[in-house]
């Protein structure tokens, strides 16, 4: 196998910024070599455990190449003509770092139930090499899970879908997923029947809704993913790329999420809900990314890192004034009927009325 530093090697995922991604993806890209490797916390067992975290680089998301989702920037990790051979090369690469993690997620840009991506025999042995291990998490599309499928995978493992929105016409006008809320549920509960685990993602904070709008359908979503899952992860959007999120949010029409919003879902959901409750946001901190007035973000962030380890509300106990105005933010929101992003509205329009004084 490869030594370890051949390996790409990226600080834990909520600390991963989107200029660090972006450089990444101009870099000249091996298909033999995985986009990406880190070492993070995760839970395992009822307790906090090392993870490593490794992105495959493939041919890409079946759905992504039709279209893809609105805020999906994860298609540039994939490349053209990536072979078996060379996805056995990225799962040797990702060996050499492999330090008995009791924790490994594997990641592609689309399915890795879908063997047009993942051929059979690359998943299979990914299970052979970490058969070991607690815990093996991957994600998929729920098309891809079947009860043929299912019913081959380790007891070990854990299937993470992405649900985003449980409100057919957020996924479908905000998101443009390509399937239903039904379709993942099914596919949620063929997984819970097998007597594995499921962990579900959800967004925070889709185009076109408002603040407190995306509040309500997170939580919402998270009630309605409940019944199938034993994690659930809300992660705020975060602002990827070449994407129409990017788009939308140049020309002002967006916000990525106050941490604000972020604490008050988990609060909502605490104790409301049996699944473990979890938010690790990337780009957190950021304009790209959840965030709030700048100087708190950093002590929020740590909080809600605990919060997902714990479940504990007290964790989340964070003060700053900023709360005032994501409070009044909201407000103006709901009387404007708008989800622009109404503070750089605002001050585009003083700089436009200055210059038209001056």
């Amino acid at each position: 196998m490869k030594p370890c530093h051949a390996v790409k090697m990226l600080p834990p995922e909520g600390l991963i910024s989107n200029d660090v991604l972006e450089g990444l993806m101009k870099e000249k890209r091996s298909p033999r070599e995985p986009e990406a490797v880190w070492k993070e916390k995760d839970m395992a067992g009822g307790r906090p455990v090392d993870a490593m975290v490794v992105i495959l680089r493939t041919n890409g998301c079946c759905w992504a190449k039709t279209g893809g989702c609105s805020m999906c920037g994860y298609r540039q990790a994939s490349l053209g003509g990536v072979t078996e051979e060379d996805l056995n090369k990225q799962l040797d690469s990702a060996l050499s770092a492999y330090k008995d993690e009791p924790f490994v997620k594997i990641y592609t840009s689309g399915s890795f139930l879908d063997e047009c991506e993942i051929p059979l025999s690359i998943r299979e042995r990914a299970f052979r090499e970490f058969e070991g291990c607690e815990r093996i998490l991957f994600e998929s599309r729920p098309e891809f899970v079947t009860e043929d499928v299912v019913k081959t995978l380790p007891r070990n493992a854990t299937v993470a879908l992405g649900l985003e929105s449980s409100d057919p016409a957020v996924l479908e006008r905000s998101i443009n997923k390509g399937f239903t809320p039904d379709d993942v549920r099914r596919a949620g509960n063929l997984v819970k029947k097998e007597g594995l685990s499921v962990r579900t993602y959800l967004i925070l904070k889709p185009p076109f809704l408002s603040e407190s709008e995306a509040i309500a359908d997170a939580v919402s979503s998270a009630l309605f993913a409940d019944a199938f899952s034993d994690e659930i992860s809300v992660n705020p959007l975060n602002v990827q790329r070449g994407t129409l999120t990017e788009r939308l949010w140049k020309n002002g029409e967006l916000r990525s999420p106050w941490i604000w919003s972020l604490f008050d879902v988990m609060e909502r959901l605490s104790g409301n809900v049996s699944a473990r409750l979890m938010s690790y946001p990337s780009g957190g901190g950021s304009q790209r990314g959840v965030h709030n007035c700048g100087a708190c973000d950093a002590s929020a962030l740590e909080a809600m890192e605990k919060f997902s380890s714990s479940g504990n509300l007290a964790d989340l106990r964070v003060t700053c004034k900023c709360k005032n105005a994501w409070t009044r933010y909201m407000e103006a929101e709901r009387l404007l009927g708008t989800a622009a992003d109404i503070d750089r509205g605002l001050n585009n329009e003083l700089m436009i009325q200055r210059r038209s004084d001056g």
